[in-house]
């Protein structure tokens, strides 16, 4: 089969090469050495499950439960073991990666490998038949974050900024792919990949600023009349249009009347879409932060919170940035350093669909 050629090809291209020579290695202090052969074991580790996934999904094998959980782990490892090396021999950093990954962190021969891992999440997560997609899905974000934020009593400028924040959590939670599942979670799925709660919450906070929505903007108002008869008997987590809206409604709409503040702060609108998958991942703090008055000095300690944190790829690598015990909003938003790339491409779809 020429997709598994490729994809065993590639793999083997990249084989276990080390970049130091024996000689070189001789001259590794025991701590050095124990940190290279700790990376050689996790990059090791990360191949083997990713060309385990492959073999099934090209055999057409049944997959685990959670098949992504394990190869999610190995890539956090890995990363994890590049950066103890770094650290540990800071010669080893080496050139600017594709993904935005700092050089501490990555090293970039090894694109391959994580673009072979994008491939097997897109196919592992790919949408159920039933799925209800939309011919414009990244419209349908921008106009509803839009609309909602009008509803919220916003002006014009600051309602749009909030369509475009929209568009930046599609891409935080599914890279802007629409109706997709989760190789990692049976709970969370669809285009902002909610829990049935949270739906069924966002749903009832629609229903409350319905009436301002039709006042507003009948046109949406009858789209969304269209896609609410399309879902009912469905899991409406898979009908695009009603994911995205109750995904907003649940989390993040009650704070859309804090963009003009926030703007101000952050007047980065990478740096906005960040603070706003905050709300997503850490909701009481963050909402606590913006209260404060002083947002970006606003330090979080509990060890749940930093557990969330980790567990969203935010110092999770490296056993420097695992031992941190606080960090605060200014530090949490240098480390979303995964997150960048996605909000860079949302603001690239942005401008191409509305001008500037």
């Amino acid at each position: 089969m020429p997709a598994r050629r490729h994809a065993i090809a590639t793999l083997a291209a990249l084989g276990l090469a080390l970049t130091f020579t024996v000689g070189q290695a001789q001259t590794l202090t025991p701590a050095q050495s124990e940190a290279q052969a700790a990376y050689d074991r996790a990059l090791a580790d990360f191949k083997s499950i990713l060309a385990e996934r492959r073999r099934q999904i090209e055999a057409k094998e049944p997959l685990p439960n959670l098949p992504g959980q394990a190869l999610y782990l190995a890539r956090v490892a890995m990363i994890s073991a590049y950066k103890d090396l770094t650290d540990a021999i800071p010669s080893r950093i080496g050139k600017p990666n594709k993904f935005g990954i700092p050089p501490a962190y990555f090293d970039a021969a090894i694109e391959p490998l994580v673009d072979e891992y994008a491939d097997i999440f897109e196919i592992m997560e790919a949408p159920p038949a039933s799925a209800q997609n939309s011919a414009t899905p990244f419209n349908d974000v921008i106009d509803l974050g839009t609309a909602i934020a009008r509803a919220k009593g916003l002006a014009p400028a600051d309602a749009a900024a909030a369509g475009r924040i929209s568009l930046g959590l599609f891409y935080a939670e599914t890279n802007g792919k629409q109706n997709v599942r989760n190789a990692r979670s049976n709970t969370y799925m669809g285009s902002f990949q909610t829990g049935p709660s949270e739906d069924r919450n966002g749903q009832r906070k629609w229903v409350a600023i319905k009436g301002a929505i039709a006042a507003a903007d009948p046109a949406l108002n009858a789209r969304d009349d269209k896609e609410e008869a399309r879902s009912r008997g469905t899991d409406r987590r898979f009908n695009h249009w009603t994911n995205v809206r109750d995904g907003l409604m649940n989390a993040h709409a009650e704070l859309f009347a804090e963009i003009p503040a926030i703007a101000k702060t952050l007047p980065d609108p990478i740096e906005q879409m960040k603070l706003f998958e905050l709300i997503q991942i850490i909701p009481t703090p963050t909402r606590a932060a913006l209260k404060s008055g002083d947002l970006l000095n606003y330090r979080v300690s509990s060890p749940t919170i930093m557990k969330h944190l980790r567990n969203n790829s935010i110092f999770a690598f490296g056993k420097t940035d695992r031992a941190r015990s606080s960090a605060s909003f200014r530090e949490i938003l240098g480390a979303m350093w995964l997150f960048k790339r996605k909000f860079e491409k949302a603001m690239v779809k942005y401008s191409q669909l509305r001008g500037r």
